[in-house]
């Protein structure tokens, strides 16, 4: 039987290759699923060559930390792609990684299916042309990057974004409120510190100093805290309740929202939740961002919407005092930059294309095995 290799390096590309997985599992059973890859990819049956369900850092000098454990990881890899164990391989985001597993098999001859490609629109396009040379296809989930590689000669398609396939099951308002034991009535406001732990770290204390600024100027409002399943605060540092693994859920629930930059940002727009992005990172990683960041925007709702639909606090610019004015407006359900903010989130929905990115994935994949 011919095997497909999956490479998902943090939790949101172990969720994506879930789905795929699911997908040509119901399609093509005749293949082995095997996988570098998390807690979802494992509750599919794949096979994990590797789990590490906090493989992927972020930062310059976090990721130079973890070189001799990714080196370890690559040389496996290597090694399975050399002695023709598998047949296809499908690699999710994690470019700084993936993009040398992509090598190893354009090198052997097996066909790269790249899903969720490498932010080459940020980082500038001198990576392109190295892409096109690795890869056989690419499965982009943002409207303008199917043009962008195509024009660099790769066979990219836009599948839609795989956050749609989780809106079809997303609560009502008051479903989400009930769900999680909030007052119809209550004003909330949902904080969004990161999935990974430097991130939380770096954010939390600046967050829960805007939400007590808002507390005090709104007596009554709820503050909740959405944190990964991995993710355990001191209440003495966050007085806050944390609610696990159900971000929808909890935008769904919240008036408005502060959160770090990222894919958060998308599921706000698809949640319909206004927002205020806040991202800060390490200095030397910061310094060295400026000088390689082509996007005038971070957060993905103003990449997709190509304005600043959310505010953005950047580094030093997070200043509570600012980003807790910003957020008095939009929880504030009467005020006019709540409702320019809902409309450009609106626009954002409309460009993310439709449900069943994981189905087309899966037929792309099964196509490059035929």
């Amino acid at each position: 039987m011919r095997k497909v290799l999956f490479v998902a390096g943090e939790a949101s590309g172990d969720l994506h290759a879930a789905g795929v997985a699911a997908a040509l599992r119901r399609t093509r059973p005749d293949l082995l699923l095997a996988a570098v890859g998390g807690r979802r990819l494992a509750e599919e049956g794949v096979e994990l060559v590797h789990r590490d369900d906090q493989l992927g850092v972020m930062g310059f000098l976090e990721i130079v930390k973890h070189i001799p454990r990714h080196y370890r990881l690559l040389n496996q890899l290597r090694k399975m792609i050399e002695r023709r164990q598998v047949s296809l391989v499908i690699l999710i985001d994690y470019p700084g990684f993936n993009m040398k597993v992509a090598a190893a098999a354009h090198d052997a001859g097996i066909p790269v299916l790249y899903y969720v490609t490498p932010q080459v629109w940020a980082w500038g396009a001198d990576r392109i042309p190295k892409l096109a040379r690795m890869i056989t296809r690419a499965a982009v989930i943002l409207p303008f990057e199917e043009n962008l590689l195509r024009g660099y000669g790769i066979d990219a398609t836009f599948v839609g974004h795989p956050l749609l396939d989780r809106a079809q099951e997303m609560p009502t308002k008051q479903e989400a409120r009930e769900t999680l034991s909030l007052p119809d009535a209550a004003s909330v406001l949902a904080l969004f510190p990161g999935s990974r732990q430097q991130e939380i770290d770096r954010h939390i204390d600046s967050f829960i100093a805007v939400a007590r600024m808002l507390q005090a100027e709104k007596p009554g409002l709820e503050v909740i805290v959405s944190v990964a399943p991995t993710v355990a605060l001191d209440s003495s540092r966050c007085p806050f309740r944390l609610v696990h693994s159900a971000s929808l859920t909890v935008l769904r629930a919240a008036d408005a929202a502060l959160c770090k930059s990222g894919t958060t940002t998308l599921e706000a727009s698809i949640a319909d939740c206004p927002l205020v992005v806040a991202y800060r990172t390490g200095r030397v990683s910061y310094a060295l961002a400026r000088r390689l960041v082509k996007v005038s925007h971070i957060g993905l709702v103003n990449v997709v919407a190509g304005r600043e639909v959310a505010r953005e606090y950047i580094q030093d610019a997070i200043v509570p005092e600012l980003i807790a004015s910003e957020l008095s407006q939009l929880l504030d359900l009467r005020n006019p930059r709540r409702a320019e903010v809902m409309e450009g989130l609106a626009e954002v929905r409309g460009r993310l294309g439709t449900p069943g990115a994981a189905e087309r994935v899966a037929k792309m994949a099964s196509a490059l095995l035929s």
